[in-house]
Order: structure tokens, then sequence, then C-alpha cells
């Protein structure tokens, strides 16, 4: 049986851990899919229980070196780790800023006589020993534990850099305290190490501040479900656990109190407050028959409501499981990268060896400088803007997708809506509001028995046009009878025995099918459709005995919506298996100029495809109803509405949680949005990188205009530079929140 977990980690610094971790998953027998993340911190997992565990899991990733707390725990063992981390900053300033300054103070002679006398080296070590013992701990065991599973990641070139520098220093310290001397010179650089360690933590800090705000939004949405809910059973209110809430159950929802679980209102009347999914502050009435969703808040009136799905089935527990699954997966654009990471260490700790023995033997430089420029390149060098670049930004645009009720399937979903150029959209249910209702009756018989007979024939019917016809006869109070036979024609209607009565009710080419004569009745049905009327014929006994009409309205932000679809440069078509005069009438008044219309389910996805075929960007499908799912299945990227059939929020790769189509253009603006910052990341990441390993190699070394900072790029500056990439990568994603209302 598969089954999908999400694994808190910790212990991970750099893109090469995930890496690590990911590969050594994907060779488990019974593994079928695996993906970790940097940014959220989370190892995604999907397995076959009858082969694997979820235990044998954890065991190989602490067999690995990193840990997988408990869930329950994991805010509590973040919270802890996030202390030890700063503590290990606080004793990295209090030891690196004296000794800095006694260094930098000695170099420029400031401080005295005094700072040459050989206790003074002693007295510098002494403080850098706790630096490099304890705050560069994590480095060294994250360094042993790559090595150990033949990786090399972020804290390998970090240990070997600040090693090589603070052994170096000793070395010569020692050498000098005997008065042996050394070919290596009299200068130590105990405080280069420290402060290397002291800014690689600081980035640290504030990058794991930064990818906090990422995830607050998201984790608080499970926050947003009431813990009790009131139960009515045999007239007496029972104040219940949520969890002991089953399907079926009537709830009492006062004013004030959150909706307990998604149902649906039995009486009463009311606003609610659904921003939690639309970030739309303005409150939803509520009546008999309408829908609402867990942690929605109701704000007025006293709702009775139905409970139809609790627990992990409720929409925002769906929301919560989509999104972390988006978070996790990548999307396309990371291939990339993840390949250069994968090998960007080895190559860089060798460009390091060969520009140290390059200096060091033919230039003849020394071994100071040439170990100066090798630790400038290792700590430059950090992967860790890289790995950052794409995750983060995901994570970012799909949290404010999910607050803006636009939820993408995967990670390619997000990268390819931006790329969309042709949008196709259903009529009913989606340019509509696919509430229909019965406008005309035309016959030169008993209206009320024309009516009964649809209605019986309609009875067995899933369709909103049989619901429409059955609710008026409803309310008229006929006896409707039930049908001994029944067969649904897609696209066409239906066919039903009532009674002694053979009744065929669909458009023209049904009745024409069955070879009725429809003479009487052709004017009519020609002048309702003008009206932007669907036009149903009646067939009784192999005669035409008459015509219902229904009618569905166009949204109200139907037309905004597609302007603006207009202006991010799509071109939009309708497409609909109703006839084509009441197309016509729904797209003029959308002011949409293509249409396609008497459409079957299959003639609809042939539509798509002739469209992808004709079109150079991708084309996507609108849709809601089980009619759609082959067009979108189709499509480039199928769009769903959230208040949809099932099968067609399974299908498709977008889903718009609420009805309003002006989310569909917010969805490709903020997609678009979204890759732009990936490939600033991407680009600013890599540029930092092409800059700054030749600068610290010593390629501006012979030109003489240039500040000598730069042409002996110190790996002190190479540690501020190296840990501003990373913090200035996540910042950037920051931005899309920041900025999220002037994108949208």
């Amino acid at each position: 049986m598969e089954h999908r977990v999400n694994l808190p980690i910790t212990g991970m610094h750099c893109e090469n851990c995930t890496s690590t971790i990911t590969r050594h998953l994907k060779k488990m027998e019974g593994i079928l899919a695996a993906e970790v993340s940097l940014a959220t911190e989370y190892a995604a997992v999907t397995f076959d229980t009858s082969i694997l565990s979820e235990e044998a899991i954890v065991d190989k990733i602490r067999d690995l070196g990193f840990d997988v707390v408990d869930a329950d725990e994991e805010e509590a063992a973040r919270a802890e780790e996030s202390r030890r981390q700063k503590m290990q900053f606080i004793v990295g300033v209090i030891f690196t800023l004296p000794l800095f300054l006694i260094s930098m103070g000695r170099d420029f002679g400031i401080i005295g006589d005094w700072a040459h006398a050989p206790w003074v080296n002693w007295f510098m070590f002494s403080l850098a020993l706790p630096v490099q013992g304890y705050v560069a701990w994590d480095y060294y065991v994250g360094g042993l534990k790559a090595l150990r599973n033949r990786s090399a990641n972020m804290d390998v070139l970090v240990a070997m850099g600040t090693s090589v520098t603070f052994l170096y220093s000793l070395v010569v310290t020692m050498a000098l305290e005997m008065g042996t001397g050394t070919t290596f010179g009299n200068h130590v650089y105990f405080e280069t190490a420290a402060v290397i360690i002291t800014l690689i933590k600081l980035g640290k800090l504030l990058e794991a501040r930064a990818k906090g705000k990422i995830n607050a939004a998201l984790k608080k949405l499970p926050q947003l479900f009431p813990k009790t809910a009131c139960r009515l059973k045999n007239g007496e209110e029972q104040h219940i656990p949520i969890e002991q809430v089953g399907v079926g159950d009537v709830l009492l929802v006062r004013p004030g109190e959150s909706i307990p679980v998604d149902g649906i209102v039995r009486s009463g009347e009311s606003a609610v407050d659904e921003s939690v999914f639309t970030g739309e502050s303005v409150p939803v009435d509520k009546v008999l028959g309408d829908p609402v969703t867990a942690a929605t808040m109701n704000q007025s009136g006293m709702l009775t409501m139905e409970a139809t799905h609790i627990g992990a089935e409720t929409a925002l527990a769906c929301l919560v499981q989509l999104v972390q699954v988006t978070q996790q997966s990548k999307p396309p654009i990371q291939r990339a990268t993840d390949a250069v990471t994968n090998v960007f260490v080895p190559v860089v700790t060798g460009i390091a060896v060969v520009t140290f023995l390059v200096w060091w033997f033919l230039i003849g430089e020394g071994f100071t400088p040439a170990m100066l420029r090798l630790v400038a390149i290792l700590v430059t060098a950090c992967p860790c803007a890289l790995g950052l670049a794409t995750p983060t930004a995901v994570m970012m645009g799909t949290g404010i997708g999910a607050q803006r009720g636009i939820l993408f399937r995967n990670g390619e979903a997000l990268e390819r809506a931006g790329d969309l150029t042709a949008i196709v959209l259903d009529k009913t249910g989606t340019l509509t509001e696919g509430k229909l209702t019965l406008t005309d009756i035309l016959t030169d018989e008993d209206e009320s028995e024309l009516l009964r007979l649809s209605a019986a024939a309609e009875r067995g019917s899933e369709h909103p046009i049989g619901k429409a016809i059955v609710r008026v006869a409803e309310e008229r109070g006929l006896n409707i009878a039930t049908p001994s036979a029944f067969k649904a024609v897609t696209g066409h209607g239906i066919t039903a025995q009532v009674g002694e009565n053979s009744v065929v009710i669909g458009n023209l080419s049904l009745i024409q099918q069955h070879k009725i004569p429809t003479r009487r009745f052709e004017e009519e049905a020609e002048r309702l459709q003008t009206e932007a009327k669907t036009v149903l014929w009646i067939a009784v006994d192999g005669r035409v005995v008459g015509l219902l009409a229904v009618a569905d309205t166009l949204r109200s932000e139907a037309q905004a919506a597609v302007a603006e679809l207009y202006e991010l440069g799509c071109t939009v078509s309708m497409m609909t298996g109703d006839n084509h005069v009441t197309a016509d009438a729904i797209a003029k008044a959308a002011r949409i100029g293509d249409v396609m219309a008497e459409l079957k389910p299959e003639d609809k996805a042939a539509a798509v495809k002739k469209l992808q075929a004709e079109n150079s960007g991708l084309v996507a499908m609108v849709g809601d109803g089980i009619n759609d799912t082959p067009a979108l299945a189709q499509a480039d990227i199928g769009i769903s509405l959230g208040t949809g059939a099932d099968i067609a929020r399974e299908t498709a790769h977008v889903t718009l949680m609420h009805s309003d189509l002006r989310t569909l253009p917010e969805a490709i603006r903020l997609s678009r949005s979204t890759m732009r910052t990936i490939k600033q990341n991407l680009f600013w990441a890599f540029f930092y990188n092409v800059l700054l390993i030749p600068v610290a190699a010593g390629a501006l070394y012979p030109l003489s205009f240039v500040p000598t900072m730069f042409r002996e790029l110190h790996p002190m500056l190479a540690a501020f530079a190296m840990a501003f990439s990373s913090v200035s990568v996540v910042l950037n994603s920051l931005r899309l929140q920041w900025k999220q209302n002037s994108l949208l």
C-alpha cells in the first residue's frame, strides 16, 4: 500500500545535505519517491508499506548523521536548536571581537609595542580556541558526515578553510615560542578563522529567521481549526471534541464562532468571513443549502449545518497538505541547479588546491599568501545561496497562493502557469454561475403535465439542468414519479420511461437522432437561444410536445477576468456543449471572440489538443465539471474551480479554491513573479561565485589600479560575502510577500 510521510529533519546545512539524504533514500527498496528541501527542512517520502516501514526510513536518515524529530516535538526541537545556534553566535562574538581588535590594532601599529610580545600570540590562540572548538563544532560534525557519505558540503569547505588558518597560526606561534623560526613567516591569522566562523554563523541565523517568516503563514493554518463543536442530537446541545464529529452530524454555529468542519447550511442565515482562503475581507452571505468551510468565521447569524467532510478531508486540511507537497517538490528549473551543486564542492576544492600550488611554487609568493588564497576560495564558494535560490521562492509563491485560494499541485505547475499563452474557459459553472433557472415553458398542451413528465424523467439526472427542472416541479407541488428506465446521452440529453410514456429530453440533435419532427417549435427555439437561454426539446411517445428553456447568468467578475487575461498576453477561448446561438450570446457578454460549441467531452479534449498544436506557448483549460475532465487532463495546465466536481479537482494542475475567476489571472501573475524571483536568485548566486572565485584565486592581482582588498581578497571579506549571498537570496524571496498586493 502506498503511503506518504513528511519527516522534519535537523542537522542539514546546505543543498549537498539534501542531495545526500535524497540519494540514499531512493536506493532503498520500497521507496517510490523522495524529496528533501533545505528551505522547509522536511523530507517528503512516498513508500510501499508492504515492503518498508516509516521507522526504517527514519533509521536510515539517522544513520546518515541527521536527525528526525517527532512531529509533536518539532516546534520545541527547532526552538532548542535555534537557542543553541544563538548561544554559539554569542560566544563567537564575545571571543572574536577582542581577538579582531587586538590583531588589527597590532597590524596597524595603534596599540603599542607590547602587542608584539610572544605571549600575545598565545592570548590570541586562547581567544580563538573556543570559537574553533565550540562555535565551529557543527561544521566539523557536518563535514565528517558528508565525507562518510562520500559527498562534500558547505561544512567541509568551512571546516577545511578555518582549520588550515588556525593550525597554520598555531604552528607559527609554537615556532616563535621555541625560537626556531619558520619559513612560513611570523604572522598569525587566528582572527581570520574566528571572524569567518562567526560571520557564517551570523548568516545562518539571519537565514533561519527569514526562512521562519516564510514558513510562518503555513504553520498557522492548522491552528485555525476549532478544538470543539456543538452537536445537536435529540434536541440537545452536546459540546464535543472536533475529533468526534462525524459525517452527517448536525452542528450549531453561533455568531463569533469558527465553522468546525466542512458542511452544508441546513437552517439560518449569516455572513461568513472566508478570508483565510480568499484573502478577501468582505464576508460572504450564507443561506439554506450553501456550503461552509472549516476554520472560516461565522459573523452575524446563527447557523445549523450538516457535516459533509471532516478531519483530513476538509478543504483546509487538503490545502495544507497540497501546499506542503508543492513546497517539497522541485520545479524543472531547479534540476540544473541540483546538477551544479552536486559537483560544486569537489570542483571548488580542486580549484583551491591548484591555486595554492600555483601561488606557492610557480609564482613564488610564499606559503602564507598561497594559503590565504586557498582559504578565501574555500570560504567564498559555499553553495548555500544556490541551494536556497529556488526552494525559498517556491515556498513564498505557494504560500501566497494558498492565502489567495490558489493551489498549485506541484512546483512544475507553479513554474509552467506563467508560460501560458492560451486560456480555454468552459461555459457552464466557469464563466457562468452554474445555477440554472427554468425561465420558459412553451407547449400547446397542459403546461403542468409537460413539467411533471419532464421532472419525472430528469429525476435520475445529476445534471444542473435536470435539477433545475425538478426544483420548479417540486415548488409547484406536482406529483413526480420515479422513471422505470433512465439513460443519459452525454452531451445531448436523456431518455426515460415514465409510466407508460417514453420521454426524450435534450438538444435538437438528440431529437433528430430519434427522427422526431421539430418544425412546430423551431422559431420559438431560435428566439430563446438568441436570449442566451439553453433550449430543451421535450418529446413524448415520439412527438415533440413543447420546449423548456433554462438560463445561466454570466459571473459578475467574468468580463473583468477575461480583460485581465488579455492584458497578460493570453488568447481566450470558450467551449461548451451548449448550442452555438446560446454560446455566442454568453461569449459576447464576456467579450470572448473564439467560441467552440456543441462539444462532447471527447470533443473538448480534441479541441484543446488542436490549440496546443497551433500555439507556440502553453494552453490551459479551465473547468469545473466531470465532462471537463478529459480536457483538463489534455491541457498543459488544467485549472479547476474548487467548487466543481471532485474528479475535476483531482485531474487539475491548479485549483482555484473559490469560483472567483479573477484568481485565474492572479495565478498567472503569481507564477511569473515567483519565476522572476527564482531567476534573480539564481543569477546572483551564480554571479557571486563566478565573480568572486576568480578574484579569490588572484585574477585581479596583476591590475595595480584595483584596490588591494580586491586584488588580495581576504578570507574575512570572503566569509562576509558568502554569508551575505545566502541572506540576500532569502530576503529577495521574502519580497514576494512584501509586494504581493502589487503583484496580484
